[in-house]
């Protein structure tokens, strides 16, 4: 696969999690709950809590005692590609889940109820990467940011920019402005003037066993430290570490083969 973009970061502090659209949470799904734990409790730090009942074996990811994602357990039998999955916040998630069908995309989980925390959907867009959505009551998402072990970005990886642009703004009035060289095919989500998502069109570059999909990147101290680090858990570097202009990024990913960036910003 060829590189992945650099992260369109504007300052890695924690966004207005409640304007809809915005990235709220991540979760990922794995066949196996212990190993994960193990493997990014010593990656990342995280401590883990049993997560709400309601959607199926799972645990909190937690720094310090506040959330940073959860990881659930895949169901027996099931062989759906192990993947981080971002939540983009809504007002309504029953409203936004029909808007995503009337789109083209499809809903393949909900809308339900996460435990008395919030209600959620997981669905895909035309071109089949997986987002979720996120409606908060008593809890609002990822509670920390801006220190090493917390999603820092999201950005979607897919065929080309105009049509996921176009599918997303539709969704939750973003602003596409297009981002860095001219004959890069990248384009920055805003809303209320400020970057919150990236869009990078690879065309046929995109890995054969995952297609589009969104890539969660991670904030560690040292990039370097944590790719050797992550490389003695049993995980796999995808694109060496190297600088950007916003920070040094190596592409990874877990045992199980999910994917995401680990990223040291630039002081």
């Amino acid at each position: 696969m060829t590189e992945a973009p650099e992260p369109d970061v504007p300052n890695g502090r924690a966004h207005a999690r409640n304007r809809p659209g915005t990235p709220c949470r991540v979760s990922l799904m794995v066949q196996g709950m212990a190993a994960a734990q193990a493997f990014y409790g010593e990656l990342f730090g995280w401590e883990f809590q049993p997560g709400p009942r309601r959607l199926g074996p799972g645990v909190r990811a937690l720094l310090d005692g506040r959330e940073v994602g959860g990881i659930g357990q895949l169901p027996p039998g099931e062989h759906l590609p192990v993947a981080w999955t971002p939540y983009l916040a809504s007002d309504d998630v029953d409203l936004t889940a029909e808007q995503v069908r009337l789109c083209g995309g499809t809903i393949g989980v909900g809308p339900l109820e996460g435990g008395g925390n919030g209600r959620l959907a997981i669905g895909s867009d035309p071109w089949g990467a997986v987002f979720g959505l996120w409606q908060a009551e008593a809890h609002p998402g990822t509670e920390v940011a801006g220190v090493p072990g917390t999603p820092v970005w999201h950005k979607l990886l897919t065929y080309e920019t105009a049509g996921a642009a176009t599918f997303y703004t539709r969704l939750f009035g973003y602003e596409p402005k297009p981002h860095g060289s001219a004959d890069a095919d990248r384009v920055a989500l805003h809303l209320d003037g400020r970057p919150v998502a990236g869009v990078h069109g690879v065309g046929r570059a995109l890995p054969h066993d995952r297609g589009p999909h969104w890539m969660t990147y991670f904030e560690v101290a040292d990039t370097d430290e944590a790719t050797e680090r992550l490389v003695a858990l049993g995980g796999r570097v995808l694109t060496p570490a190297r600088n950007t202009t916003h920070g040094r990024v190596a592409t990874v990913t877990d045992p199980e083969g999910a994917r995401f960036a680990l990223m040291a910003r630039s002081l």
